[in-house]
This record gives C-alpha cells, structure tokens and sequence, in this order.
C-alpha cells in the first residue's frame, strides 16, 4: 500500500507543529522575591480550584509561578501554552502511528488514526488561535474584551470537542496496546485543555463583572 504522507509532507508537518513560539514568549518572565513566588503559587493553587482537574493544573502551571505572578491573564495565557504543547505532541503521536497503521492489516484502525490527526490538527489551529487572541486581548471591562474573550473561549471549546472527536473512531477497532495508548493520551490532552477552557472563562467572567 502507497503511504498516505510523504517525506515533503511529514517535514511540514515537523515544523508545522513544532514552529510554535514558546511559553516564555507569551508570557512576562518577571524576577520576584521568595514571599512573591509563594504568593503566586498559592494564586495559581486557589485559581486551579475553578478546574475539573485542580491537581493537573497546578503541577503544570506552578513551575511559571514568577511569569504568572498573581495576574490572571497571565495565568490563562500559560494553561492555553501548556495545553497547546500537549496537543502539538499528541497530534504529532498519532501521526507516527498512522505510518505505521499504513502498513497494517487494519483498515479500521488505519482510518481511526487518521481521522483522529485530523481532529487533533484542528485543536492545535484552534489553540494556537486561542493563544494569538490572548496576547492582543484589551483591558478588562470593554466591549471589545467581551468579543476578544468570546472569540478565546469559542475556539478553547472548539479545541476540546475535537479532541473528544479523535477517539471516536477507535469504538469499531478491536482492542489492543495501539487503541489503549492512543485513548489514554487523548484523555489526558483533554484534561489540559478543560484545565486551559476553565480559567479562560474565570478570567472572561470576572473580566466583564
């Protein structure tokens, strides 16, 4: 069977997915004192509380405690970096597998993976999007925080739809290593990205009061 990437394709796809700017390039890397990063986690801790998965939320955001300081901006614009990290990887993942699957005997589990690199690829644009809106986003209390928030969260829900999406297919493919790895990754994405979707909304809420 003729494999569906090609060498040209798969080097796009390389610097497609890793060309994405870093965290540190979103958000401010400020020096502070002991008692200032001690505050700032305990900000980070008390805001991951508005999460479905507080624990997650705080182990992978602590670390940019002196970025964050106490502001919340900052804190949804690094749940969104760390959620488009995890789904930049998770989509690059299943891309391997579906070479791969390629050369099996499967065609279910084949169309499976691709599908779900679709899916996958379309949350990445979805929170690269979410990403790029959140470094232009006005002060709060404007219409146009309203609309820019409006256009964050739209595409923050989009991105967690569609990683809801990318197991889908697996339903009709006989289980096994490849199907369980594949769901158990995709479920953790997911977790990122309701972590991300949670604080956007807090910060979008308490925004507009």
């Amino acid at each position: 069977m003729k494999p569906l990437f090609s060498v040209p394709f798969l080097t796009f796809l390389f610097f497609y997915f890793y060309s994405v700017p870093t965290l540190s390039s979103y958000v401010y890397d400020a020096s502070a004192t002991t008692t200032n990063v001690i505050n700032s986690t305990d900000f980070i801790r008390t805001s991951c509380y508005a999460t479905l998965y507080p624990d997650i939320c705080y182990t992978s955001l602590y670390g940019y405690a002196n970025a964050i300081q106490q502001d919340p901006a900052r804190l949804a614009r690094a749940a969104i970096s760390v959620s488009l990290s995890k789904a930049r990887n998770m989509a690059v993942y299943v891309s391997n597998l579906s070479r791969e699957a390629d050369y099996g005997a499967d065609p279910r589990a084949s169309a499976a993976l691709h599908d779900c690199f679709s899916n996958m690829g379309d949350a990445v644009d979805e929170i690269r999007g979410s990403l790029k809106q959140m470094q232009r986003v006005v002060a709060p209390g404007s219409e146009s925080f309203r609309f820019q928030m409006g256009n964050v969260q739209t595409w923050m829900s989009a991105a967690l739809t569609d990683e809801e999406t990318c197991t889908d297919g697996f339903e009709d493919v006989a289980d096994g290593t490849m199907k369980t790895e594949v769901c158990k990754r995709a479920a953790k994405v997911k977790k990122f990205t309701s972590n991300a979707l949670a604080l956007v909304n807090s910060y979008a809420e308490k925004g507009t009061m």
